[in-house]
């Protein structure tokens, strides 16, 4: 159990299976959590899986809060194992570059996304697609202003060439 930046009580996923196999029924209302046999599967999942430090924050009145605290404060806590969120995503990227535009765009979105503090999200994203490659899950082809973005479509998120068709990597991050 862990104290965040804005005073919630959150707890990670192994935290939370030992107070319900504890029994401190309390805490676990308190946190809003099921205890119903599926959702104590999944957290020894996540458990086996060495996924323990995903937070799990007690529900609480956010209204306080505003959009972009709570954005800053949660994009971190991607629910994905230890070896995508220490992933170097930039070098992957990079190796996938075959010409020197190709470089130029991928450098250009890199720096993008690390200003807008977006690197974990192409980390979860990563994890993501291999995810769906790996279990066959069909995905869109890509729509909206994702589709701007060159990384997005290296990483596999879309099967649209914003090179090909010279769309603007402003248009995703605007």
């Amino acid at each position: 159990m862990f104290t965040d930046q804005l005073g919630r009580i959150s707890f990670n996923s192994k935290d939370l299976l030992e107070e319900i196999y504890k029994g401190n029924i309390d805490l676990i209302d308190k946190a809003g959590v099921s205890t119903d046999s599926d959702y104590i599967k999944y957290l020894e999942f996540l458990e086996q899986s060495g996924i323990n430090d995903w937070p799990i924050p007690l529900p609480q009145d956010q209204s306080e809060i505003d959009i972009t605290s709570f954005d800053s404060l949660n994009q971190h806590s991607w629910l994905m194992p230890l070896e995508y969120k220490e992933y170097s995503v930039a070098s992957y990227l990079l190796g996938l570059c075959t010409t020197a535009e190709e470089t130029a765009r991928v450098e250009l979105e890199l720096k993008l996304f690390e200003e807008h503090n977006m690197m974990d999200l192409l980390r979860f994203l990563k994890y993501m697609v291999d995810k769906f490659r790996e279990n066959t899950i069909l995905w869109g082809v890509g729509r909206g202003s994702s589709v701007a973005s060159y990384c997005l479509y290296l990483l596999g998120v879309h099967k649209i060439n914003s090179l090909k068709y010279d769309l603007d990597i402003k248009e995703f991050l605007r």
